[in-house]
């Protein structure tokens, strides 16, 4: 937990950066008759700019949208979209929405839930700074690290790591196609979460814009600084240009396996003791459960070979009955693909930035500590079979995610978890939301007496705007309104990520719904 006694400082420092920021802002004079789009065109490339008015802003809006939601005209957007190739373009965007009133909203890959990246609920001046076109990523094997940018796609970082090293890979999430600086932001965690935690806790340096369009590394930013921008959520602090990362080491051949158990081949029974099980596992050994229909889908991936996982899950798992039919050997970069797609994709796939499914979706998640009742699993199967269901997907923590301390990073999820459940549900056509928007809702009434409690947490990067917005009261977001959601996503990490903001961006510049509020000293 934050302490708030290491912050006696904080009033002097506040005072301090809060009439520097508004010399800052106020030194600036605005030349005659020049916009924002006036100001942005002295400094950025006119092509790297689409104005609302322009016929290819609806395709560039749309290009990396995954949630079909929040698509149409209807939702409130940006006036304009800038899609810098360096930093430089960045800081230029930053200064000139300081100087004109136009806010900027951060977008990496899409896979933003609420949309909140690219989209406002409440009628305002914006423009979406689209990081699309930086997506550079370069790999020191010696040093184990790498450079990679926001913009880069996960399968692109995956890619890049293994084709300069195979034994070398990073933790962060299963889905090649998120970007970067979003799942780096929010924490980000895959099928290695239990041998080495999130992506967040892995990363080693940044260089982020600040709200004054200072380009910031881990040398000249403050400690707090640094902390909040790995795992704090969004672009809260400042825009994060790029990310250096501690490289980690996988065998030559892992191996997956996936095994579908219904309820007639005792679904209920192998879920409930994989709850227990699956957090106690040596931490070489993840196994993910996808519950749909009637049906549980244990998803495995152990750092080693067949030859030694199979004694290994008759000795701690043998009700599932896994065997070396099971067993599909390959190096860790194929493990990628292949828990994502299935055994036919292939390592060109996660190269592939033309995602074509963008289904409408509702997301919601949990955390749980203590076992859920048989009981209850098997009422669980009678809601994944309801009209509208959606699917569970059910990661097991332990090992390495749970020993770090809660306040090393701001993910505060922990020692003591079991397991963290993400809700999903798709439609695909854009009147048929009502059953599957009504069943998200009633399932997650449904789970409230089995998962965390006092706060009921929910994982950053799972984004869901029911938890809570923020209210903005003088244009500046309150700290009691976003108390609301943010200690669900940080537990006591919400405070110290609070207080930081309030140095950082005292007015906040960078906000959206769901963006930590400046903690102003009284």
């Amino acid at each position: 937990m934050a302490n708030s006694r290491a912050f006696a400082l904080v009033p002097l420092l506040i005072c301090v950066l809060s009439c520097h920021a508004a010399v800052s802002y106020a030194a600036a004079p605005v030349p005659a008759k020049e916009d924002f789009f006036g100001c942005l065109v002295k400094a950025i490339p006119a092509r790297l700019l689409y104005a609302k008015s322009s016929p290819a802003f609806p395709t560039v809006l749309a290009q990396t949208i995954r949630n079909s939601r929040w698509s149409s005209p209807q939702n409130v957007q940006p006036l304009y979209i800038i899609t810098p190739t360096n930093a430089s373009h960045i800081q230029s965007a930053v200064v000139c929405g300081r100087r004109h009133a136009v806010r900027l909203r951060v977008r990496s890959g899409g896979h933003d839930y609420e949309g909140l990246s690219y989209r406002s609920e409440r009628p305002e001046e914006f423009a979406v700074v689209d990081l699309n076109k930086m997506r550079a990523v370069s790999v020191d094997v010696k040093a184990r690290t790498a450079w990679v940018d926001s913009g880069a796609q996960l399968g692109e970082l995956y890619y890049t790591i293994a084709k300069n090293s195979p034994v070398l890979a990073f933790p962060a999430g299963v889905c090649p196609t998120i970007g970067v600086g979003g799942n780096f932001a929010g924490g980000g965690f895959g099928m290695l979460l239990r041998k080495y935690g999130i992506a967040a806790e892995n990363v080693i340096d940044v260089k982020v814009v600040d709200a004054n369009g200072t380009l910031l590394d881990k040398s000249s930013m403050s400690a707090d600084h640094f902390w909040a921008v790995r795992g704090g959520g969004g672009e809260s602090f400042g825009i994060v240009v790029s990310w250096q990362v501690n490289l980690l080491p996988v065998p030559p051949t892992v191996t997956v396996f996936q095994i579908p158990k219904t309820v007639r081949e005792g679904a209920v029974e192998l879920v409930n003791k994989w709850q227990l099980v699956g957090p106690a596992l040596p931490d070489d050994l993840m196994i993910r459960i996808i519950a749909f229909g009637d049906t549980a889908k244990f998803e495995g991936m152990y750092l080693g070979t067949c030859k030694t996982l199979t004694p290994l899950m008759t000795s701690k798992f043998p009700e599932l009955g896994m065997n070396a039919s099971h067993c599909n050997e390959m190096p860790w970069i194929k493990s990628v693909p292949f828990i994502h797609l299935g055994k036919q994709a292939t390592l060109f796939d996660l190269l592939n930035r033309n995602n074509t499914f963008k289904p409408f979706a509702e997301y919601k998640s949990d955390y749980v500590y203590q076992p859920v009742p048989k009981t209850v699993w098997a009422q669980i199967f009678v809601w994944l079979v309801k009209p509208g269901a959606g699917i569970m997907i059910m990661d097991p923590y332990g090992a390495a995610i749970s020993a770090t301390p809660e306040a090393a990073t701001p993910f505060p999820h922990r020692m003591g978890v079991l397991f963290n459940i993400q809700y999903v549900n798709y439609w695909f056509d854009e009147a048929g939301g009502a059953a599957p928007l009504q069943w998200s809702k009633d399932m997650y009434r449904f789970m409230e007496p089995y998962v965390s409690k006092n706060p009921r947490q929910a994982y950053a990067n799972y984004r869901d705007i029911d938890l809570g917005r923020n209210e903005v009261v003088n244009d500046v977001s309150t700290y009691a309104s976003g108390k609301v959601w943010g200690e669900k996503y940080f537990k006591g990490n919400f405070q110290r990520l609070a207080i930081t903001k309030g140095k950082v961006d005292p007015q906040d510049y960078f906000r959206n719904e769901q963006s930590i509020p400046p903690l102003l000293a009284k």
